[in-house]
């Protein structure tokens, strides 16, 4: 099956610009061949890596604390709790033994522990166990031996006295103080439940500058006049001139529009206060105005600052909208946001920067002069800053001789900043997996083939039926984007399997912002060279062209009902989808045209992919001898490059005996 995904709509005819320029899909010109796949892009924008401050030592946790402090207790009472005694350890009858020999001057015994202690002739001390009582014979044995004993009953320590007294009232006591603390934790919590959660940035210390900010020298213009403002307010006071108070950045995800924040914290000079708009939602009512307004006054009391509201649209929607009623809590804090902003009250010195990538679900009193004056587009990047988006990511790389960033710009349209740095960190992947020491040029032809198609299928293995049938049908697309006067050059054909695809075609998009029609019908007919190549070869048809006519009826069927490029249809136009947002529109979601309209936009759509069918036919039955030698090519090689695939039609022209290359469809070359 093959995917050719639908190139991006272009204006119509005499509409206003919008201010955004549509750029190529990555996957533009690329028709992957014989399996379904999707482009994958980056979940993450292409900022660059904060610079990390060097850490403190950290501070002892609490239970070490706890530790020291109970083995020093433990060194000053614990010889009162168990002394130690130097004394000769001797058996009962070893003590009798001494006693008769005379060598005993005194004894004492403990009536509370039975131990018998005494002193010896010799001046040393000795310790043993008796019984309870002396028995008559022992203690006559003491008295005619002349031995001074003695019954002594020690009184118990004071503090091993109390504490089978202290210690259930010490734990209980422990316990109610462990209650009390959790309680005001959890107190303290619901009393500062309102409060923003804002993050304040050092300016002090920047860690992004607009120089870290490739590219996009319009969207840095208009943001460095309100840095400018917030830094010397009078040059702009002098002539009347007002700061707009919100500045809203919208553009697809990851083209950067949370680095830009990150780059004004770090050059504006003054307070910069960062939130998520989902910071703002609680599950209590009235908990996200309170925050607003917690936000507000915190920025008031730095003087000039500058708040900025990340994804914005989760508080920002339309008021009213939805299948039951509105949202109370995100309501409640849209409208607190809209009086902060611009209310009874103003904020003088205050600049709100927001980013969405939705601002067709904002709420229009969010959007009007006087909250978010400018608009800021934040589009994909064009090629010169896709190029200088490269270089800035490839800096900390070592790069091979070979790497040609110029080539992957040029074939990476569509992709956003987030997308292209991860493109080069999978190249660097790529390259420490082949045990390279640095990234070269394959690494990078690997690493987009990853990124938009999806990881190679080693364990893959194709019959040798399959393996040429899939030959010819990359070379059928091949083939017809080398000699379409109006395709983009070839940039290499493969029929490795990678991802759900089992053959890619890929070629260079050249950066267009409007499509003409032969543009199209030539999109359309490569698209059919997959399927043709086969009929023409093989003599019938499989599944492997799938997803090339889903997407080449897609793009017929836009050309037929939304941009006036049919002749029996005229200039009329009918939205090919309506989103539906929280019910709105739910109702209306009905075809738009009469049933004989219908019939006639199915024929149309019909007779353009039929006729491209046919031109594709005969545009290859031309070219049959260059499509047998790329084909060849393709199961000796299995990936050959665009200029490879010019030479080899070429050379075919030039064999061919029935057809003439003065008659022909010239090449292309890449």
């Amino acid at each position: 099956m093959s995917a050719l995904p639908p190139p991006p709509p272009p204006p119509a005819p005499g509409s206003k610009p919008s201010g955004q320029k549509q750029s190529n899909k990555p996957s533009w010109g690329r028709f992957p061949s014989r399996g379904q796949h999707g482009s994958r892009k980056g979940a993450d924008s292409g900022q660059q890596r904060d610079g990390q401050k060097p850490q403190g030592r950290a501070p002892l946790p609490r239970w070490a604390v706890w530790v020291i402090a109970a083995f020093a207790v433990l060194l000053l009472i614990g010889p009162r709790l168990w002394p130690t005694t130097n004394a000769d350890k001797l058996t009962y009858t070893e003590f009798l033994t001494l006693v008769r020999e005379g060598k005993v001057e005194k004894v004492s015994i403990n009536n509370a522990t039975n131990q018998i202690s005494g002193e010896l002739t010799s001046g040393r001390s000795f310790a043993t166990t008796g019984a309870p009582l002396l028995s008559d014979a022992d203690e006559e044995l003491l008295k005619s031996r002349g031995v001074d004993y003695n019954y002594n009953t020690p009184q118990p320590n004071w503090f091993t006295s109390l504490v089978p007294i202290l210690l259930p009232f010490l734990l209980i006591v422990g316990f109610f103080v462990w209650m009390q603390r959790r309680a005001m934790g959890q107190a303290g919590n619901i009393m500062s439940i309102g409060r923003s959660r804002a993050k304040t940035y050092n300016a002090d210390k920047p860690s992004t500058t607009f120089a870290d900010v490739a590219g996009y020298d319009g969207v840095k213009m208009e943001i460095k006049e309100v840095v400018d403002f917030l830094r010397m307010p009078e040059q702009f006071k002098e002539i009347g001139a007002r700061v707009p108070k919100g500045i809203l950045l919208v553009g697809p995800p990851g083209t950067g529009k949370t680095l830009f924040a990150r780059a004004v914290a770090g050059e504006a000079g003054v307070g910069f206060l960062s939130v998520t708009g989902s910071d703002f939602m609680e599950m209590f009512v009235g908990v996200g105005a309170s925050r607003v307004r917690d936000l507000f006054q915190t920025a008031r009391k730095m003087g000039r600052a500058i708040i900025f509201i990340d994804e914005i649209d989760s508080i920002g929607r339309k008021r009213g909208a939805g299948l039951g009623g509105g949202h109370d809590e995100r309501e409640q804090t849209l409208n607190q946001m809209l009086a902060e902003m611009d209310g009874f009250e103003t904020s003088e010195g205050i600049v709100i920067m927001a980013a969405t990538n939705r601002p067709d679900i904002l709420d229009p009193a969010l959007l009007r002069p006087g909250r978010f004056d400018r608009q800021i587009v934040v589009p994909l990047p064009e090629y010169e800053e896709r190029l200088a988006i490269l270089k800035v990511h490839s800096k900390d790389k070592r790069m091979g001789a070979d790497v040609d960033l110029d080539t992957m710009a040029r074939a990476t349209p569509g992709m956003s900043g987030a997308d292209l740095a991860n493109l080069v960190n999978e190249a660097a992947l790529f390259a420490v997996r082949r045990g390279s020491k640095q990234v070269e040029r394959i690494d990078f032809e690997n690493a987009r083939d990853r990124v938009v198609m999806g990881a190679r299928r080693e364990s893959l293995v194709l019959s040798a039926e399959e393996k040429r049938a899939t030959a010819y049908h990359e070379g059928g697309h091949a083939v017809l984007a080398t000699v379409l006067p109006h395709s983009d050059p070839l940039h290499k054909v493969t029929i490795l399997p990678r991802g759900m695809a089992l053959g890619v075609t890929w070629t260079l998009p050249e950066e267009r912002h409007t499509y003409s029609k032969e543009f199209f019908e030539d999109v359309i007919c490569k698209a059919m060279g997959g399927r043709v190549a086969e009929m023409i070869v093989f003599g019938h048809l499989n599944s492997g062209a799938a997803n090339d006519l889903e997407q080449a009826t897609s793009i017929a069927r836009r050309m037929v009902r939304e941009w006036g490029m049919s002749q029996a249809v005229g200039p009329m136009a009918w939205s090919t989808q309506q989103q539906v947002f929280l019910g709105e529109d739910l109702m209306t979601n009905g075809r738009e045209y009469s049933d004989d309209t219908a019939k006639m936009i199915d024929g149309e759509i019909a007779r353009i992919l039929r006729e491209q069918e046919v031109r594709a036919r005969d545009i290859l039955q031309k070219h049959r001898r260059g499509l047998d030698l790329v084909a060849s090519k393709l199961l000796e090689e299995e990936t050959i490059d665009g200029q490879a695939v010019v030479r080899l039609v070429q050379q075919g022209l030039a064999e061919s005996p029935a057809v003439s290359p003065n008659t022909t469809d010239s090449t292309q070359s890449s």
